[in-house]
């Protein structure tokens, strides 16, 4: 092997070894969610999605893009992933989200649940379980709604607007 090759699969091993060490994904129960949301300022946008749900990856992009064009610290996007323990303890879910752009500049959690007919009404009382879905807060101002559907980009900026108010 050359040395110019050599020199390149190790700066290309690298990038990846580094990009998947940037990413830090915090493990929550529902209690501990609820109790952080109630503890920020501004408007807080919590996705709830899983690596098998295709409309979950389909439309984070578009969160991202709407959490990137606002001003400030006065929204966070909270991406919750509610994958299996063993998806989350043995490291595959953090090599899952470090393939996909920019999903580190959110706050990254792991639903420590298992037992929807637990977590799902402490999160929201209408939440059947489905995802995506998604809860918009702005605890200063008492602004609370949940969505069980796919957003798109347009639905997702209207509504922070009007948590913002």
């Amino acid at each position: 092997m050359n040395i110019k090759l050599f020199f390149l699969v190790f700066l290309v091993w690298l990038a990846t070894f580094s990009m998947a060490q940037t990413v830090k994904i915090e493990a929550v129960n529902a209690t501990e969610l609820l109790e952080k949301l109630q503890q920020q300022k501004g408007v807080v946008v919590v996705n709830f999605w899983s690596t098998w749900c295709k409309p979950c990856i389909e439309e984070i992009p578009h969160f991202l893009q709407v959490y990137n064009a606002q001003n400030g610290d006065s929204v966070q996007l909270w991406l919750v992933s509610q994958d299996t323990k063993d998806l989350y303890h043995s490291g595959k879910l953090k090599d899952y989200i470090s393939k996909k752009d920019n999903w580190s500049k959110a706050k990254l959690l792991w639903f420590n649940e298992t037992n929807a007919d637990y977590y799902c009404p402490l999160v929201d009382s209408s939440w059947s379980g489905v995802i995506p879905a998604t809860l918009i807060v702005n605890p200063a101002k008492g602004y609370r709604k949940f969505f069980e559907e796919t957003m798109s980009a347009e639905l997702l900026s209207n509504e922070i607007l009007k948590a913002m108010k």
